[in-house]
Formats: structure tokens, C-alpha cells, sequence
């Protein structure tokens, strides 16, 4: 421990993020391969393909609630036991990590029994058609079931990288996302499960992951153990790990909102056709997406850390870098996406009118994407930091403040209703990364002077 410390400390920050942030980038874009392999060999289901994708692509809203619970979790305890960590206190680091085990397993017993029941009346809410609804629920109700393995993945994976075993971390979602690509095709052609062999087919392999992340916490390797003795919840461990996360909650829950209101407003104005367009742009938009999380993700321990050990110029160093390389990366893929939008919905579905429809539309959406590297290096700076309400108030910027009413109220103003439901999202990136940028840069050296023992 008193290495890793050291090196957190006093080694070369870029070297030191960067063999953070490969392994957490690595994991982000193999964990998206859980849903986008499921999506492409669904997609190629002979006769059914463009339906049955654009039913799973309706199952999106409870999966981001899913994930929006896990994250709750590990986004806001993570920080929290790096700065522990920073401090000295390795027994405190300990009981959060312990508690946050415990909150997942009962966020995950809720959201099972809920979700489950409720998934035929949420998915007709969420815009199913009669053509769609038995693809949707075919493959919601086995991913729900286990969903226990999710919460685990998600939310307990941030507390291996903040330790620095961000190698460890990538393994993970590795492991789980090779054992996914492999049964697939298996259950999904070979037995003829079709949908429900996608569904199938990530659940055993996301509970591979989750009894790996277990054993390692459990296990020697590790500097801070997942102990028996501290599982039950405590009030003062507990609510601030919950009020730190709450923003990534937000963002991810919103998320879910935002897939409703776009799905519904689709269905409405363009039909089946311009909701499996949306699945395919909202899988290729999370090529740009969870990069820079994972960028951020492997920035988070050294800040955090450095902040809790009072070290200003470092914290200051790693916010450059990875404010540059998240921009760097979204500007880059903003121009892969309107260079060439039709080849990656040729990716995911064989239906030439549903590769000429997204193709139009990807253009649209993908727009302002270039924005989305910026907004989301401050946003996780100001969670690295332990800036809990203020990150809560960004994330809401974004999609509740603009997005969401841009959605509903710019097919009313322009002439092409569909043009206009694509159009809010490349203006409400534009405006919240000036926002959020702008309000970093503010507030960074008061943050930095007042220290982590204000937080």
C-alpha cells in the first residue's frame, strides 16, 4: 500500500494516468460490446432482424436504470476510498467498500421485483409496437432476472481501479464480454433462442464477472478487503458515498428519461423505422461516450487521491491531461460520424431502408458531439473532487434543463417534425459543455484552496 501511495503521490502524472486510464478505457468500450453484439447479431436475425432490434433497443430506459443504481454506488464510493486513501484512513476506505457491497445486493433484490412485473406496461410506454412488444419483453424479463450481476459489475469494478489495479479492472468486463461474443451466436443461431439466447448469453457471462470482482476483493492481491465485519450499512458511511454518486445517478437515470421522451416522440412522428434508427445511433453514440468515462475513470484515483493529500499542482497536471484527451477523442469521432454514418449502420442492421434512414439521421444527432469530451472531463473533475452538488446540478443541465423539453418542443417549431427530435440533441451538447466548462475553470482554484477536508 505504502507503494501505491507513493506513486499516486509523487510519480510522473501522465505515466501514472495513463496506466489507469488504458485498462478503464479498454473495460468501458468491451463492457458496451455486451449490449452491441447482442444488438448486431440481433439485427441479423433472418426476416425479423430490423423488428427485433428495435424492440431491444426499447428495453434501453430500464437497462440505463440498471445501471444508473450501480453507479449510484460506485461512482460515489470510489472517490470517496480514494480520498480516504489520500488521508491515511484505510480502515474508513475498508467500511465504505463493505457498505457499498451491501447497498448494491439490496438495490438489486428492489429493482428485480419491480422491473420484472412492471416490464410489459413500461415497455408500451417506452413506444412498443404490437410488432416489437414480444421481442422487447423476450429479452427485458432474462436480463432482469439478473440483474443482481449488473449492480455487482458496475458498481463494485470502480473500487478496484481506485486502488490502482485498473488491469484487474479491465479483466472484468474482459472476461465477461469474451464469454458474451462466444455464446452468442451459439444460443442466439445454433439452438435458435434468438432473442432471449442474446439475453441469456449476458447474463452468464456479466455473473462471470461479478463472482470474479468478488473473489479479487476477497482475495490477497488486493490492498483494501470487501470484510464481513463492515457489511452492515452504516449512516455516516453510507449517505456520503450516496450523495456523491447521485450526480452520476442523475446522469444515468436521466438517461433513461431521455431514451423515453426520444422513443416516444420517434414513435409518434416517424414510426418503427425512426426508432431502430435511434438504437443504432444510440449504440454508436456510446463508442464516443464511455471512452472518455473510462478516460475519466482512470483520472478519477489520481486526483482524488492527490487532493486528499493536499497536492494542488498535481491535481491541476491531471486535469489538463485529461480535459485534452477527452476533447482530443470526441473531435475525432465527431468526424468519423459524418464522414462515414452509413457504414456504421450497416454494422448493426441488413434493412437498406433502415441504413438510409440512419444515415440521415445520425448526421443530425452526431452534430455537436465534439462538445461532449469537455462536459464530461469537468463534470468528472468536479466528482473526483468531491463537488457533490454542484456535479448533480451539471448532469441536470444537460438533458432535464435542455434536452428533454428541446425534444418535445423543436418538432412544433421546424417544419420536418423528425428533424427536429434529432436536432435537440446537438444543440443542448453545444450549450451545456459551455456551461459546464466555463463553470469549472470558476470554481477550480477555490475548490483546490479550500481543500479535501471541506468536502
Amino acid at each position: 500500500m505504502a507503494q501505491a501511495k507513493q506513486d499516486m503521490g509523487t510519480g510522473s502524472i501522465k505515466k501514472l494516468m495513463l496506466q489507469l486510464m488504458i485498462p478503464a478505457v479498454v473495460a468501458q468500450v468491451v463492457n458496451l460490446l455486451y449490449n452491441i453484439v447482442d444488438r448486431i447479431y440481433i439485427g441479423h436475425i433472418a426476416g425479423i432482424g430490423a423488428a427485433a432490434l428495435t424492440g431491444v433497443g426499447l428495453f434501453t430506459p430500464i437497462l440505463m436504470l440498471l445501471n444508473a443504481f450501480a453507479m449510484l454506488v460506485g461512482a460515489g464510493g470510489a472517490p470517496r476510498t480514494a480520498i480516504a486513501l489520500g488521508q491515511g484512513d484505510k480502515k474508513q476506505a475498508e467500511k465504505i467498500i463493505s457498505n457499498s457491497f451491501t447497498m448494491l445486493l439490496l438495490f438489486s433484490v428492489v429493482l428485480t421485483i419491480g422491473f420484472y412485473a412492471g416490464a410489459p406496461v413500461l415497455l408500451r410506454l417506452f413506444g412498443a409496437s404490437d410488432a416489437t412488444l414480444p421481442y422487447a419483453l423476450s429479452y427485458s424479463r432474462i436480463y432482469i432476472a439478473g440483474s443482481v450481476f449488473v449492480l455487482v459489475v458496475l458498481g463494485m469494478n470502480p473500487f478496484i481501479t481506485t486502488q490502482g489495479f485498473a488491469k484487474t479492472s479491465m479483466l472484468t468486463t474482459v472476461i465477461g464480454a469474451v464469454i458474451n461474443i462466444i455464446l452468442d451466436p451459439i444460443l442466439i443461431f445454433g439452438l435458435g433462442l434468438g432473442v432471449r439466447g442474446a439475453a441469456i448469453a449476458t447474463v452468464l457471462s456479466q455473473a462471470v464477472g461479478a463472482a470474479w470482482i468478488i473473489r479479487f476483493l476477497t482475495g490477497k492481491k488486493t490492498i483494501l478487503r470487501l470484510r464481513r465485519d463492515y457489511l452492515r450499512p452504516e449512516k455516516q458511511i453510507i449517505l456520503p458515498v450516496l450523495a456523491l454518486g447521485i450526480s452520476s445517478f442523475v446522469m444515468l437515470s436521466t438517461e433513461s428519461l431521455l431514451s423515453i421522451s426520444f422513443s416516444s416522440s420517434l414513435a409518434r412522428y416517424g414510426g418503427d423505422v425512426a426508432v431502430g434508427a435511434m438504437t443504432v445511433i444510440t449504440s454508436a453514440s456510446q463508442l464516443c461516450t464511455l471512452p472518455i468515462q473510462g478516460i475519466c475513470q482512470g483520472g478519477q484515483p489520481v486526483m482524488s487521491f492527490n487532493f486528499g493529500a493536499g497536492k494542488k499542482a498535481r491535481v491541476k497536471e491531471a486535469f489538463r491531461f485529461q480535459l485534452t484527451l477527452c476533447g482530443a477523442y470526441t473531435c475525432l469521432f465527431w468526424l468519423l460520424m459524418m464522414l462515414f454514418p452509413g457504414a456504421v449502420a450497416g454494422i448493426f442492421t441488413s434493412d437498406t431502408a433502415l441504413i438510409q434512414y440512419t444515415t440521415w439521421a445520425m448526421r443530425i444527432y452526431m452534430a455537436g458531439i465534439f462538445a461532449m469530451g469537455f462536459q464530461i472531463a469537468c463534470q468528472q473533475s468536479f466528482m473526483a473532487l468531491g463537488q457533490a452538488k454542484v456535479s448533480l446540478l451539471l448532469a441536470c443541465l444537460r438533458k432535464i434543463i435542455l434536452l428533454i423539453p428541446l425534444i418535445f418542443i423543436l418538432p412544433h417549431v421546424l417544419p420536418d417534425a423528425v428533424f427536429g427530435v434529432f436536432l435537440a440533441e446537438p444543440v443542448s451538447d453545444i450549450l451545456a459543455a459551455t456551461i459546464t466548462t466555463i463553470t469549472f475553470f470558476a470554481r477550480f482554484d477555490k475548490i483546490l484552496d479550500r481543500g479535501a477536508a471541506k468536502v
